[in-house]
């Protein structure tokens, strides 16, 4: 079903290159998108397969979870994925176990991220898995996948984000559509 949330994504990225930067709860607007049942499913898939796909330069257990991703993503369809639960729960683990250290400071505990896109990919699976249905967790996502540092602005959206977000509204008016589809059927 057609939603005007793809473009307020629009308008959002359109800011960040008009004014350098937007803020971060302005994507707040995913989280009604995401009530629809199977999006949020779809889109942790999406977020994920996407991160495997962008390695960098790693080596070791980092290169080695990113073959395991891309092996366990390969041929999926991000529209109506069909991921095997044990290999993604052990995928998700492996990952967790990875990025596992944690910094004491003043307010509390902090995670440390060493490889932002793994991250991603653990995210995503986690949501698929256990949260596909708590539209929050869209949004949450969301703002990991588009957030970015900038000296000038802090973690906002800013440069690359709009990028990002124009990925997003892309997946999302392919979903709207498959959805236009299956109703007519």
């Amino acid at each position: 079903m057609r939603t005007a949330i793809p473009e307020k994504l629009l308008t959002i990225a359109a800011e960040i290159k008009e004014h350098g930067s937007s803020n971060l709860t302005r994507l707040t607007v995913l989280k009604k998108w995401f009530e629809c049942p199977h999006r949020l499913s779809s889109f942790a898939i999406f977020i994920a397969k996407r991160a495997s796909g962008k390695k960098g330069k790693t080596t070791g257990e980092a290169a080695r979870l990113f073959r395991n991703a891309r092996v366990l993503f390969k041929g999926v369809n991000v529209f109506s994925p069909k991921v095997p639960k044990k290999q993604a729960e052990k995928l998700h683990e492996s990952l967790q176990a990875f990025q596992n250290e944690y910094k004491r400071l003043r307010w509390g505990t902090a995670r440390i991220i060493k490889n932002h896109n793994l991250f991603l990919i653990e995210e995503g699976l986690r949501i698929y898995l256990w949260h596909s249905n708590v539209s929050q967790e869209g949004y949450r996502l969301t703002v990991k996948y588009c957030e970015n540092y900038d000296p000038s602005y802090g973690n906002s959206l800013n440069g690359p984000s709009a990028a990002k977000i124009h990925d997003i509204v892309r997946f999302m008016f392919t979903v709207e559509a498959l959805e236009d589809i299956e109703t007519q059927r």
